[in-house]
């Protein structure tokens, strides 16, 4: 089993994410913003949230890849105390 869930998450989310923090970014002047959020730039904030657990399941799912990695054959998978 090579593929960890999260990798693949991680992509989409991080993808969709910055697609909506850029789009943000270019109508960051716009009066949308202050006649439908209250004067927030949500696709901006929601945006940038999005595009942080997009990086962090990535880089949980490598992390744990390379971990898989490491382990010696035949070794134990948990190690207690």
């Amino acid at each position: 089993m090579g593929l960890d869930i999260r990798v693949p998450i991680g992509l989409m989310f991080g993808i969709l994410g910055g697609m909506l923090l850029l789009y943000g970014l270019f109508t960051a002047g716009s009066e949308m913003y202050a006649v439908h959020s209250l004067g927030i730039n949500v696709n901006l904030w929601w945006g940038a949230a999005i595009l942080l657990f997009g990086v962090a399941m990535f880089s949980f799912g490598r992390r744990a890849a390379a971990r898989r990695a490491n382990r010696p054959e035949g070794g134990p998978t948990r190690h207690v105390s």
